[in-house]
């Protein structure tokens, strides 16, 4: 079909039914000026996209056309620009940049690196703040042989025992202060109990592996073998080395 031939053709099955232009308007729906613009083929003042396409199935569909002869003559027309909407391109999310997760390695990296640091730093300091307290609390190698020499003046400067007695497992534990009576009973496991003297301690513990002594912040040897009971006196000379204690059957 030759092109200028499609609005025509249009008209003419228009007028070949007696249907008016008002009452086609009126039965599509389409407006007067969209229909006279397909008659005289004015292209420029029918809307873009697939608007055109509709109306002219529309208008084949009430005059009992061939809808797809209709359309194909109307493309033929228009010169193929009448086409189908085009696809929307696809929206694709963009990929992350090649260098985001190596940069996300190197933070773990470095937060990793930090958390060591400050975990040896906060070691070092509290080693440091428990070093300053037992020297605070335990005499000077010149203070302990002087008070060896002298008991006079031994007896004068000696500084309180202080005795913190800790078990990792239940086990029955006594305690002697100076000849005195503290403790007799059986502990639970995670207990810690502290007590004073002036000379010495006498501890003994049903299981010798279950207690942990500390005297002036220092820690002492097993009481004897694990799983045994055991007994140690412990004075102002076990500050820096623990005697022997007696191990009980």
């Amino acid at each position: 079909m030759a092109r200028g031939n499609f609005g025509e053709l249009l008209k003419r099955e228009r007028e070949m039914r007696e249907v008016s232009m008002e009452e086609l308007t009126k039965a599509t729906r389409i407006s007067t000026r969209f229909l006279l613009a397909l008659e005289n083929e004015e292209w420029g003042k029918l809307p873009g996209g697939v608007f055109g396409r509709g109306f002219v199935r529309t208008i084949a569909r009430y005059l009992g056309l061939d809808e797809e002869s209709l359309l194909g003559e109307y493309d033929m027309a228009r010169g193929g620009q009448a086409t189908a909407d085009p696809a929307k391109p696809e929206e694709r999310i963009p990929s992350p940049p090649k260098w985001l997760p190596v940069a996300a390695v190197f933070v773990i990296l470095l937060m990793l690196i930090g958390l060591f640091y400050a975990g040896r730093y906060g070691w070092r300091r509290f080693a440091a703040h428990r070093a300053a307290k037992q020297s605070a609390v335990s005499p000077s190698p010149a203070q302990a042989s002087e008070a060896i020499s002298s008991p006079d003046s031994a007896a004068l400067s000696v500084s309180p025992l202080d005795l913190s007695v800790s078990t990792s497992a239940a086990t029955r534990v006594r305690i002697m202060a100076d000849d005195k009576l503290l403790l007799d009973a059986e502990l639970p496991a995670g207990e810690t109990r502290h007590f004073s003297a002036k000379q010495q301690f006498e501890v003994t513990a049903g299981d010798s592996s279950a207690v942990l002594l500390e005297l002036n912040g220092q820690a002492m040897p097993p009481l004897g073998a694990p799983g045994s009971s055991g007994t140690m006196v412990l004075s102002q000379r076990d500050l820096r080395q623990a005697s022997g204690g007696t191990t009980r059957p």
